[in-house]
């Protein structure tokens, strides 16, 4: 979080107690670190927390964050940031914010959860990001010799099969791009498809890549994702069995969730998987403390057949592994944390123009997806996209107005009141007006 706020040229303080944490922070950051307890005043007037614009309690103890934000608030920090994860306050959170005046509350194993059951929801998609309340998702697909659109060019798809969809960006290899309609699609390229859920759903049926429907989920670790993913599906036809080798975590769950199969045993064994029916799973999420058991658990799920596989991982040095073994997705709470921070900390850099709605980084954090909100601000209200100049590595894909889902033409125009969603390759945008050129406006 450090290392992404201070390289949007924000000035970052970090107070830890641990001296390994300041080291390694100190010598690969541009921050300030500072020894001591973030709860005690002293220190917090050390760091400097009265001309605070935010401070973010993030350490692994909720209650701690809580009066670390208020005592931050007190002494007259403007905005707070508490990461709170445990399920007992998360129905008291309005509460909660008020009394302590938190400006944001985040869970990162609640985001994890949410961000499963999507991608449980459409089985076809690596992964699905949502913008607009929910009336727009980028829908992430790998492109493979199967489908119809191989070969083919990206205004031919707007011909042949639908246009109400856009590829907004393509992972080829290394190499990112934002295509325009010359891009001709090839087997084994990553597609970002945008539009509304019907019809990225419609398309994607058209060219073969939905699969049939998830009801059987094996989950291995019992923890705190385990728990709120369940709560995410309950209310669908979606049943889920948790084995978890903690015992008294087995007897916590039981009473928690007593609607779900809580199995006490060792996750990573392949014959207590095979002998709980694995072959039988159409899901397959691993989720255990550690990232390398998750990510080999899971490459042998699918060795042995299953249809959807996912794994949690809290770092981010495994990109290129996950491809190789074949694992449909890859969670990473830590960064869903940073996509909230970011959005927040943009918004505020920008309280009175177009503010950022929702963001995301997306393709390893080599693009983001950003929903602005155009305003008064904005300076090229009611103009054609056609007779705009954008900044290089930039597109817009989306419009949401009153209730419409439009994927823009050079003849559509940005009207007050609308969410613009926004694929970019350019870090740091706080504002609408960022995305358009010096000169922008063509006559």
């Amino acid at each position: 979080m450090a290392e992404t706020l201070s390289r949007e040229d924000n000035d970052v303080v970090i107070i830890d107690k641990n001296d390994e944490a300041l080291q390694k922070a100190r010598e690969n950051l541009d921050v300030m670190c500072i020894k001591g307890n973030g709860v005690n005043a002293g220190v917090m007037i050390e760091a400097g927390v009265k001309q605070a614009d935010l401070v973010i309690a993030a350490t692994s103890r909720d209650e701690l964050n809580m009066v670390c934000c208020l005592t931050a608030k007190r002494l007259g920090a403007k905005h707070t940031v508490a990461r709170i994860r445990d399920p007992e306050y998360a129905n008291e959170l309005s509460l909660l914010k008020h009394e302590l005046g938190l400006d944001l509350v985040i869970n990162p194993e609640q985001a994890a959860a949410g961000e499963i059951a999507r991608v449980l929801s459409f089985p076809s998609a690596v992964n699905i990001e949502v913008f607009a309340r929910g009336r727009v998702e980028i829908v992430e697909i790998l492109a493979d010799e199967d489908m119809p659109i191989i070969g083919m060019q990206l205004r031919n798809i707007s011909k042949t099969i639908s246009s109400d969809i856009l590829v907004g960006a393509v992972m080829r290899g290394e190499e990112l791009l934002i295509p325009n309609g010359d891009y001709e699609i090839q087997k084994g390229d990553t597609l970002y498809i945008v539009g509304s859920p019907s019809s990225v759903y419609n398309f994607c049926k058209q060219i073969g890549r939905c699969t049939q429907k998830i009801r059987n989920i094996m989950v291995i670790g019992g923890g705190l994702i385990a728990y709120y993913l369940v709560q995410y599906i309950k209310k669908t036809d979606m049943k889920a069995k948790i084995i978890e080798k903690n015992k008294e975590r087995c007897m916590e769950l039981t009473e928690l969730l007593p609607d779900t199969l809580i199995i006490h045993g060792d996750g990573t064994d392949e014959s207590l998987l095979l002998s709980e029916n694995l072959r039988d799973m159409d899901a397959f999420i691993c989720l255990t403390g550690n990232d390398e058991e998750n990510l080999m658990t899971a490459f042998s799920a699918k060795q042995l057949g299953v249809g959807k596989v996912i794994a949690k991982v809290t770092r981010n040095n495994y990109p290129q592994l996950v491809k190789k073994m074949d694992i449909d997705n890859v969670i990473n709470p830590k960064l869903i944390t940073i996509n909230y921070i970011l959005r927040y900390v943009r918004g505020m850099k920008n309280a009175i123009g177009n503010p950022v709605e929702t963001l995301y980084r997306i393709i390893n954090g080599k693009a983001e997806a950003i929903e602005f909100i155009a305003g008064a601000s904005t300076r090229f209200l009611n103009i054609p996209l056609k007779k705009l100049k954008l900044v290089k590595n930039t597109l817009v894909v989306a419009i949401a107005r009153k209730g419409r889902i439009i994927i823009p033409h050079g003849d559509d125009a940005i009207k007050s009141g609308d969410s613009v969603i926004v694929i970019t390759m350019n870090g740091g945008l706080t504002d609408l007006n960022d995305i358009l050129a010096p000169g922008g406006k063509l006559e």
